[in-house]
């Protein structure tokens, strides 16, 4: 059971309704319980509640999880049949609701106001994204997204995957953007992982199924890159200095290593 406020009830309401669009070809998703037909949220005491069904998994270990091939098969099937079930999710006319560069340039606006040392760090970084991913970004076409789409939204068993888990960020997104945070999140347990089997096996069977277009690929190690921004205003938000720090030596590394990434990833 959970209880959000009231102001929320709208946007819990998109939130469900996406899910179950989504589980009706994608039993991954277990969607929330409606109480009348299309109705997911009830609005009782001052509060908006929602009803989801409990889904059993295996907890990861981590960091060596991210460096197992069968979970990229796994994770590669997951976002093609994603995909195909999205076809037609709704929410498509607030398709420009969100953009990555105006929420880094926001971000880093505020950054060069209160941290000034943390900006210089991350300053080649976002030199680095607004000459080769910002200008290119509007050819890459969209399509509805997760939005949080890391391992630890997802359900797993032994051998398999239970459940997908947490659409609170869903929406229309460049293509590969469920892709792009999934890759930057597993290179964060370890960045060794990136040019190892897990990650690997990823990309290229997304490459070979997903349909992604050329125009998504091209700026697919930027992508990543610019997603990591996401996490790094989380820990600011939480004031969290060890994780803002690590974040900004993990996008420094992104940037340093973005060419024999996209070689890796090819």
């Amino acid at each position: 059971v959970e209880r959000h406020a009231a102001a929320a009830a709208a946007r819990k309401q998109e939130i469900a309704a996406a899910a179950a669009h989504l589980a009706a070809g994608l039993p991954e998703v277990r969607p929330w319980l409606a109480f009348a037909p299309g109705r997911y949220v009830a609005e009782r005491d001052g509060g908006a509640w929602l009803v989801s069904p409990f889904v059993p998994g295996v907890p990861l270990d981590r960091p060596a999880y991210a460096f197992e091939g069968w979970r990229g098969e796994a994770l590669a099937g997951l976002l093609v049949r994603f995909r195909a079930a999205a076809e037609a999710a709704p929410g498509r006319e607030g398709a420009a609701a969100f953009s990555l560069p105006a929420f880094v340039r926001d971000l880093m606006g505020k950054i060069g106001e209160r941290d000034r040392p943390l900006f210089e760090r991350l300053f080649p970084a976002v030199l680095h994204v607004e000459r080769r991913l910002f200008p290119r970004l509007a050819a890459v076409p969209t399509a509805f997204a997760h939005g949080d789409f890391h391992p630890l939204n997802v359900i797993w068993s032994e051998t398999g995957i239970n459940g997908l888990i947490d659409f609170e960020f869903c929406g229309y997104r460049p293509e590969t953007y469920d892709a792009a945070v999934l890759t930057g999140c597993l290179g964060m347990e370890d960045p060794r992982c990136l040019t190892k089997e897990l990650v690997v096996t990823l990309v290229r069977r997304l490459r070979a199924e997903a349909g992604y277009a050329d125009e998504a690929w091209a700026v697919f190690p930027d992508l990543v890159l610019a997603l990591r921004f996401a996490w790094l205003s989380e820990w600011l938000r939480r004031d969290d200095r060890e994780m803002v720090d690590l974040e900004a030596v993990y996008i420094g590394l992104l940037l340093d290593r973005r060419d024999a990434l996209e070689r890796a990833w090819a």
